[in-house]
């Protein structure tokens, strides 16, 4: 009888560390595809390092120039309409440095910063490569362009930020004054942290319809659902828009809450996707 117990805690302890030792191969297999994703981004943070000057010139710099792309087409469309004040003649940017290694960290953090953004499609592609063994063969099907969806979702995200708020927040605040005894001078740091924040919250606001879809298909989220609280949800659309707009005008507001709004009904259109394949396959099993 004490053999027979014997044997059975020997073969428990094997499956347990068996287990164990799944466990921490997954721990490994992870923290390669980290691995790899951290060469990736310090790759393009070379690159960008190198070509600084072109960069800081051109792209973060873009938006405190009457000569940016936003500026031009507002100044196009302002004539198309035969009105005055959408032409931007000049933005009083005036941008100070007060520390001793300030522009050196400053080149390091945003090069930084930019190899993350254009590491990013690397590093969704690695984090599928590490959850598709764990899928099924549909699951995998269901979810095969994750990676190019959400990359396509993050480079729009990015290109409203940069290109619709960032310059629309850099004119006004720039501009605002509430006495003409008091001059606007600028750190570098919060002039890079506001293009940055303003361009990369977007960019993560913008992943709205793929985090619609993963809670969809855990069951948390239904079509019906979200249609019932769109009246919440427009009131929460423009908290987000007042938080990532940092001007109080409603013109800004209203710009970046459309997109919003039109993200928060593809989220519906996905979940009724994602509940029709759920019954389909429901109707298959039966």
């Amino acid at each position: 009888m004490s053999d027979n117990k014997l044997i059975k805690a020997i073969k428990e302890k094997g499956q347990n560390m068996e287990a164990e030792m799944s466990f921490f191969d997954h721990l490994e297999e992870l923290r390669w595809h980290l691995v790899r994703s951290a060469i990736a981004v310090c790759i393009f943070m070379g690159v960008a390092f190198y070509y600084y000057d072109f960069i800081f010139s051109q792209i973060i710099m873009g938006p405190a120039k009457p000569t940016f792309w936003t500026y031009r087409m507002l100044c196009k469309l302002g004539d198309a309409l035969h009105r005055d004040g959408f032409c931007v003649h000049e933005i009083p940017v005036k941008l100070m440095n007060n520390e001793m290694a300030g522009q050196f960290t400053l080149q390091i953090n945003s090069a930084l910063m930019i190899g993350m953004v254009l590491g990013f499609p690397y590093l969704l592609w690695e984090v599928w490569r590490f959850i598709k063994p764990a899928l099924h063969e549909k699951e995998r099907k269901a979810a095969g362009g994750f990676v190019f969806y959400a990359t396509t979702l993050f480079v729009i995200g990015i290109m409203f930020g940069y290109y619709i708020i960032t310059p629309m927040s850099v004119n006004f605040l720039a501009s605002y004054t509430i006495s003409p005894e008091i001059t606007n001078w600028f750190s570098i740091d919060s002039y890079i942290s506001s293009v940055a924040t303003l361009t990369l919250a977007s960019g993560a606001v913008f992943q709205l319809p793929i985090l619609v879809y993963i809670l969809s298909s855990l069951g948390i989220l239904t079509p019906k659902y979200m249609r019932s609280g769109r009246r919440y949800a427009i009131v929460i659309i423009l908290i987000i828009a007042a938080v990532i707009t940092p001007t109080p005008d409603m013109l800004t507001m209203t710009v970046v809450s459309i997109p919003l709004f039109v993200l928060y009904e593809v989220g519906i259109v996905v979940a009724g996707v994602v509940e029709k394949r759920k019954l389909a396959r429901e109707v298959a099993g039966e």
